[in-house]
């Protein structure tokens, strides 16, 4: 939750921070571009690491550059020091999801992964949403500080509660669960009792590090089977965000919405989100039992089953088709019903079909992808991130003067038709993905 609920709830405190620090608009939103730059790189390394050294030392480090970031804006009183501290809280926060991917692929087995990626995505999909409202509550009624105080409270508990009991995940630290991990990856609870330990993994092997890099973020998109699933799922992140950002201020124009009915309108989106991220967990573990059925496979839920001879793509894709049909129809709709000046109940009622659906695609694409590189979960969760920023930043650039020259109704319409466009793209991976992976498998990247 912390990475997009750390940009959104900034939006409504903009002009208040310029004034109390003297400074412009253009200025502070210089902030906002510096924060997505260092969030679409960081991940790309802190997966690296997180799959080297382990999950809990990158989240401890992750939180505590947080923890003080927000301490720091919290108590700043020049714009040079905001740009540069907003920058370090992107850098702890946009790792998070990554790594909450990476601890998913260690404890789930395939066939009940789903529901746990949906209940991992839940913060994500709902924080663009309660931001701007939260931030908006805060900075009328105690001021932009309180906003940055109020992250910090959150995320020192949240650090707390890391470091007493998250127990390391990583199956290159802890086995299967029964090897006792060592210094930092022990939780602070378990200590006493992993003085006298035993372990079955090469000691080497197991503390092993290296400098990060972005070399295994760009060997994940170097695969085809995987820069498809990033690739799309980074188009949708384009609309998503799109969608978001036009939100407020074509409700302003259009409606003449106030600023806190401004705000408030994003709640139809995150309850929508909400409700699809509790729901596309059952839906994926439905659908690959029924795969499995289909295909006579049994299913082992201890141990996990083997992917190379299951049709993995399948099991996560063919509820997706009707997802895209229904979500691309809503987006065009959207459109039109702004264009038109129908009346805002339809547009928000259509916005909460539109974050239901994109939810659903968002998991079941986040779910295939670490099903597919369970050897390296978080460096291909971060790869995920750099494709989606780049795609979102592209589609950012653009977008008011998309609005401008084709209105909202063509302007979503387009959105509309490229999310479509992706169907081929998610029939050849099904069709083709098992022999690619199989491929791999046999002539696997040199790390």
């Amino acid at each position: 939750m912390f990475s997009p609920l750390s940009s959104f709830i900034y939006y409504p405190a903009i002009d208040s921070l310029a004034a109390g620090l003297g400074t412009t608009i253009e200025k502070i939103n210089w902030t906002i571009t510096s924060y997505q730059v260092v969030s679409g790189i960081i991940p790309s390394l802190l997966g690296d690491v997180a799959d080297t050294v382990g999950r809990r030392p990158v989240y401890l480090v992750a939180f505590s550059i947080y923890l003080v970031a927000n301490i720091g804006l919290a108590v700043q009183n020049a714009y040079p020091a905001l740009l540069v501290l907003r920058m370090l809280q992107s850098a702890g926060s946009s790792g998070t999801i990554s790594l909450g991917y990476a601890v998913v692929s260690d404890i789930a087995s395939p066939a009940e992964r789903g529901s746990y990626v949906g209940a991992v995505l839940l913060g994500p999909n709902i924080a663009p949403s309660l931001g701007p409202v939260i931030g908006g509550i805060i900075a009328q009624y105690a001021g932009w500080r309180w906003i940055f105080w109020a992250l910090s409270i959150i995320s020192g508990f949240c650090l707390m509660f890391l470091l007493g009991f998250l127990p390391e995940t990583a199956r290159n630290i802890v086995g299967n669960g029964s090897v006792r991990p060592l210094g930092v990856n022990r939780t602070l609870v378990r200590m006493p009792k992993n003085q006298n330990r035993s372990t079955s993994i090469n000691e080497t092997q197991r503390r092993k590090c290296r400098i990060p890099s972005l070399l295994p973020c760009f060997k994940v998109l170097l695969d085809l089977h995987a820069f498809i699933i990033l690739f799309i799922n980074g188009i949708f992140y384009m609309i998503y965000c799109c969608l978001q950002a036009s939100l407020s201020s074509l409700f302003m124009s259009i409606y003449s919405f106030s600023e806190l009915e401004a705000g408030v309108i994003y709640i139809p989106f995150g309850i929508g989100c909400a409700i699809a991220s509790y729901l596309s967990g059952r839906v994926m573990d439905r659908e690959y039992c029924a795969v499995a059925k289909d295909s006579g496979f049994t299913v082992d839920k201890v141990r996990g089953d083997d992917l190379l001879i299951f049709p993995i793509e399948r099991a996560r894709l063919r509820s997706s088709y009707y997802f895209i049909c229904i979500m691309a129809a809503c987006t065009i709709g959207y459109g039109w019903a702004l264009d038109q000046h129908v009346h805002f109940s339809v547009a928000l009622a259509l916005q909460f079909l539109i974050g239901a659906f994109t939810t659903l695609i968002f998991n079941c694409l986040g779910t295939l992808l670490i099903d597919t590189n369970s050897e390296r979960p978080a460096t291909a969760s971060a790869a995920a991130n750099l494709v989606r920023c780049a795609l979102s930043g592209g589609g950012l650039a653009a977008l008011s003067k998309m609005v401008t020259f084709l209105g909202p109704g063509g302007c979503f319409s387009l959105f509309g038709g490229i999310a479509l466009a992706t169907v081929p793209l998610l029939y050849v991976l099904q069709l083709k993905g098992m022999a690619w992976r199989k491929a791999r498998s046999v002539c696997p990247h040199s790390e």
